[in-house]
């Protein structure tokens, strides 16, 4: 009798983020699929972020993505449809940012060439994750995860963030098993943004995580190791 192989899983970062972000789900899930976390930090747009993965990912996969990996995901599904067999979105946006948004990323960008690139700082940390956990082992590896990303990848970043295209024309083209989940307190992609795109995405599931903001993967490693591990079921 032959076993079908495990679908492997592509684990896509946010901005700022490395590895660390997905190591306890990688981790965890290590036993039931091949998990591969992409570097995101060496391109300067989108599509080549998500050309990049498509050359090294499997020729079928299950895609998770948080944040900015979210826009990534979107520009697979676009330049690949046909190599995505299940969509995982956590603590990202369709939509394209708004004018303020984006005169503030803007506002960083002219901040980080000017010299002052301080990673994520102690202001931006509440923006990233709840307030239960500012002074915990979880700012600890966000502040980590920023420095070691450092000033060349941020503005590589921010600068294919700021041009991203709008996917909401996306949504309706997404025909996988999707999973949509978002941090009750998420301050950058809030939940309303998380309903919007489970409401274009036909089918999709929607979960709200109570007292988590921006970064489940970290400030709630368990529970969201066992909603990945509902989804690739």
């Amino acid at each position: 009798m032959t076993t079908t192989p495990a679908l492997p899983l592509v684990l896509l970062p946010g901005l700022l983020c490395d590895e660390r972000l997905w190591a306890t789900q990688a981790a965890d899930l290590a036993a039931i699929c091949p998990v591969l976390i992409p570097d995101l930090t060496r391109d300067a747009s989108i599509a080549a972020m998500a050309r990049r993965v498509l050359a090294e990912a499997p020729p079928r996969f299950a895609l998770g993505a948080l944040s900015m990996g979210g826009y990534v995901a979107f520009e697979i599904l676009r330049q690949a449809p046909e190599r995505v067999a299940r969509l995982a979105l956590f603590d990202t946006m369709a939509s394209p940012d708004g004018e303020a948004r984006a005169a503030q990323r803007r506002a960083m960008l002219e901040l980080a060439e000017r010299g002052r690139f301080l990673g994520i700082s102690p202001q931006l940390l509440p923006r990233l994750i709840h307030a239960s956990r500012l002074d915990s082992p979880v700012a600890d590896t966000v502040v980590a995860m920023g420095k070691a990303v450092g000033k060349e990848a941020f503005l590589r970043q921010q600068r294919a963030i700021i041009d991203r295209p709008d996917s909401r024309p996306t949504l309706a083209t997404i025909q996988v098993p999707t999973l949509v989940v978002v941090g009750a307190q998420d301050q950058l992609t809030p939940p309303a943004e998380a309903e919007l795109m489970h409401q274009g995405i036909q089918g999709s599931r929607l979960v709200v995580l109570d007292e988590c903001g921006h970064l489940p993967p970290l400030e709630l490693p368990e529970r969201t190791t066992t909603l990945l591990r509902e989804w690739l079921a």
